[in-house]
């Protein structure tokens, strides 16, 4: 009996089938470090894995889509791009939004599709959603090095192009992108166990928001009541200040940060929240 007692002090950890909303062991994440590591990896190797071109899709998809943009909203639909080169402000906003996107659109799908992994073992299930948007980064990263490529080419072409101390705050946006994508990708996440119908949405509905984000057109065109709207965007003042920053043209001061700041805090929360309470039971239900 005291052999038995003895084993139950030792133990580090207690699963509990039932907790409170506020009970969200963030601590865990970081006993757990070594294998979110081994999630970031997974996901930046597996997947491009079977491709032929592998990475180097990371180039190729910012290249072609910014092509697109340019032949389709700068030639067809002549928008304007604030005196900058088309494919320049094109490739800036896109650069931007696939980070957004995809740690949205990955995230989203967290239980779902990892339900048979995580009916197996036990370890903290943010650690998923939480690697994705670390892996991001990297790709992220690689995006980056080819719009400074692009940046450098256009400013030795003579093209109006002013980046100046504003590119500074790069790491807040992404702190910016990284919590607004994770919150509201939990969010969608935890609903989907009931409601698999979102999950179908999602893409979709990615897509719309980018309409509503001045990612293929500049703010200062757009006025009225219709700027306020796209202003409510949390991702505005962040692709304004990206523009800002390494190309001098923006339509919106940096201060609206602050307020997607403020955003992210409050869909950060209320993801946690939700989360931690869905992840008691969800087996249960996906």
């Amino acid at each position: 009996m005291e052999t038995e007692v003895t084993i139950q002090e030792n133990w580090t950890l207690v699963i509990r089938p039932q907790r409170a909303w506020w009970d969200l062991r963030l601590g865990e994440l970081w006993r757990y470090r070594d294998l979110i590591f081994l999630f970031v990896w997974r996901d930046f190797v597996a997947y491009y894995k079977q491709t032929i071109l592998g990475p180097l899709w990371y180039l190729i998809q910012p290249i072609l889509t910014t092509v697109v943009f340019t032949v389709i909203f700068g030639n067809i639909a002549k928008l304007s791009t604030d005196g900058l080169p088309p494919f320049l402000f094109y490739l800036a906003g896109n650069t931007m939004w696939t980070y957004f996107s995809s740690c949205l659109t990955s995230t989203s799908n967290t239980f779902t599709g990892n339900a048979g992994l995580f009916g197996k073992v036990y370890f903290p299930r943010l650690a998923i959603p939480l690697s994705i948007v670390i892996s991001n980064i990297i790709s992220f990263g690689i995006r980056m090095l080819v719009f400074l490529g692009f940046l450098a080419y256009f400013m030795l072409a003579g093209a109006d192009v002013k980046p100046n101390l504003w590119m500074l705050l790069l790491p807040t946006l992404l702190l910016i992108m990284a919590g607004l994508g994770l919150g509201l990708g939990i969010i969608i996440s935890s609903l989907t166990t009931k409601y698999r119908d979102l999950q179908q949405l999602v893409s979709f509905g990615v897509q719309l928001l980018m309409y509503g984000t001045p990612v293929i057109y500049p703010l200062s065109s757009i006025e009225g009541t219709w700027r306020w709207v796209i202003l409510a965007n949390p991702m505005t003042p962040v692709v304004e200040a990206f523009r800002l920053g390494f190309l001098g043209t923006s339509a919106v001061s940096p201060i609206y940060l602050l307020y997607s700041t403020l955003f992210v805090f409050v869909v950060m929360l209320i993801g946690l929240l939700v989360f931690n309470r869905v992840e008691n039971n969800f087996m249960d239900t996906v």
